[in-house]
C-alpha cells in the first residue's frame, strides 16, 4: 500500500479519481500535515505559511516524490531533498499562460497610460488626450528567461508585432546568451524577467544594468523580487532615469504599505497577482497529479521534474 499525505484542499478534485492501492492520509492544518507525513512515500503539502512546508518536509522522512502547485521552490531546504534523494516535482507550467497573459496586460497598460484612465475615470473626469501614446507594434522587447512562461511570452508579444531578443545558452537567431545581453541593454524598450530564483539570478538586475537601460525604458518583472536590486531600481524610478517598471514580484511581499514603491508613479505593483488571475490552476495541477501518480506506480518518470541543486 502506497501511503500518501495530501492537503484536504485539493481532496474534491483528487478523491474521486484516486487510482486503488494507495491510502491517503488528508490534512488540514500544518500540525496535521506534519503528523500525516511520518510514514507517507508521496507528499503534497503546499500551504500558504513556506516555513511549514519547509518543517513538514523536515518531518517526512520517507518520502521519495514531493509534489507541489509551486514552480519556484526556493523557500524549501534544499539540502534535505538532495540527502534524502526525493524526487520533486513543482508546478512549472501551470500558471504560465495566465502570467503570459498578464506581461502583455502591464506593457500595454504602461504604453496607453491606463491607470491614469481609470483613476480619470474615478473623479469623473473626461479626458482629452491619452495619458499614454506609445504602441507595442515596432518596439523591441528583451525577455530573460525562456522557460514554460517566456515561451508563452514571446508569440504574444509577436501577435503586437514587439521584436523579441531572447537571452537562453544556446545561440541562434533572435538569441542572447548570457556573456552577451548587458551589452546589448540600451537597445531594448522593454526588459522582461521571467527567469527562475536562484544565486545565479539573485540581484542580476542592479545599477550596472539600471544604468544602460534605455531612458525610456521599462522594466517587467514577473519572476521574483530578489532578481532585481529594488533599492537601486527605486532610485532609478524616482530620478526617471527609465521610462517605469511594471513589479508584479518585489521585496518582501506583502510590500509594506509605507514603502515608497507605492507612491512612485513610474512604478506599478501588481501584488504577486499573475499567476492567480485565472480560475484553472487547481484543475490543471489536479489533473497533472493524476497522471504523475499513474506513472509512478507503474515505475515510469514524473515530470515536470524540480532540481534542488540549480535551484528550478
Amino acid at each position: 500500500m502506497t501511503i500518501l499525505a495530501i492537503s484536504g484542499l485539493i481532496r474534491p478534485l483528487l478523491e474521486p479519481r484516486l487510482p486503488e492501492g494507495v491510502d491517503v492520509r488528508w490534512f488540514m492544518s500544518a500540525e496535521e500535515a506534519r503528523e500525516a507525513v511520518a510514514d507517507a512515500e508521496i507528499g503534497w503539502f503546499d500551504m500558504n505559511d513556506k516555513e511549514a512546508m519547509a518543517e513538514t518536509l523536515r518531518a517526512a522522512k520517507k518520502l521519495r516524490w514531493l509534489n507541489s502547485i509551486y514552480a519556484g521552490l526556493d523557500f524549501m531546504p534544499m539540502d534535505v531533498l538532495i540527502e534524502r534523494g526525493i524526487t520533486v516535482t513543482n508546478g512549472a507550467g501551470i500558471n504560465a499562460l495566465t502570467i503570459a497573459e498578464y506581461v502583455v496586460m502591464g506593457m500595454l497598460t504602461t504604453a496607453k497610460g491606463y491607470r491614469d484612465v481609470v483613476r480619470a475615470q474615478d473623479r469623473h473626469e473626461w479626458l482629452l488626450d491619452s495619458p499614454g501614446k506609445r504602441e507595442l507594434a515596432g518596439s523591441k522587447a528583451l525577455l530573460l528567461g525562456y522557460g514554460a512562461i517566456g515561451q508563452l511570452i514571446k508569440p504574444r508579444l509577436e501577435a503586437f508585432e514587439v521584436d523579441v531578443t531572447v537571452v537562453r545558452r544556446s545561440s541562434g537567431e533572435g538569441v542572447l546568451t548570457p556573456d552577451e545581453w548587458r551589452g546589448k541593454l540600451g537597445e531594448f524598450d522593454w526588459v522582461i524577467l521571467a527567469v527562475p530564483a536562484t544565486p545565479e539570478t539573485d540581484g542580476m538586475i542592479g545599477v550596472d544594468e539600471l544604468s544602460a537601460m534605455k531612458p525610456d525604458a521599462v522594466l517587467v518583472n514577473i519572476a521574483r523580487g530578489a532578481v532585481v536590486d529594488q533599492p537601486a531600481l527605486e532610485e532609478a524610478l524616482r530620478e526617471k532615469r527609465i521610462g517605469g517598471a511594471f513589479l508584479d514580484v518585489t521585496t518582501p511581499e506583502p510590500l509594506p504599505p509605507e514603502h515608497p514603491l507605492w507612491a512612485l508613479d513610474n512604478a506599478h505593483v501588481t501584488m504577486h497577482l499573475s499567476g492567480r488571475a485565472q480560475d484553472k490552476m487547481f484543475q490543471r495541477s489536479a489533473q497533472r497529479f493524476l497522471d504523475n501518480l499513474d506513472c509512478y506506480l507503474r515505475g515510469e518518470p514524473v515530470a515536470p521534474v524540480f532540481d534542488p541543486r540549480r535551484g528550478y
